[in-house]
């Protein structure tokens, strides 16, 4: 299934206790379809005292949502994705909301010969 987001994308929290949250999207776990979003979903973690944190204590540490949470933001307001190919065969992420190009996901595609691909 195509993701919508990709990490670096500014997404808007669309449902959940964060919701209307705007950040950066910092990692996308594809395996379970969640991503992590900087600033949303916060978790206070306890650390044990170990030789890399003598002190232990607690840390502040953005946990994963489900992807379908969050859209991306274009013009300040969270807008659909649409999977377009160009003529020349470039695969590119367009927003739903006012036809923005977001991402090129591939370029341009050789064509192929009509002698058996040589």
């Amino acid at each position: 299934m195509p993701r919508h987001v990709r990490k670096g994308d500014t997404v808007v929290v669309t449902a959940g206790n964060d919701k209307g949250v705007v950040g950066e999207v910092l990692r996308v776990i594809p395996d379970n379809m969640r991503v992590v979003v900087q600033g949303v979903n916060v978790r206070s973690k306890h650390i044990k005292p170990s030789q890399r944190s003598p002190q232990g204590g607690t840390i502040q540490k953005e946990m994963s949502i489900h992807i379908s949470n969050v859209s991306p933001v274009v013009d300040g307001k969270p807008s659909r994705v649409r999977f377009e190919t160009k003529k020349d065969g470039a695969k590119v992420r367009v927003a739903v909301r006012g036809g923005k190009e977001l991402h090129t996901l591939h370029g341009p595609r050789k064509k192929k010969n009509a002698n058996g691909g040589k």
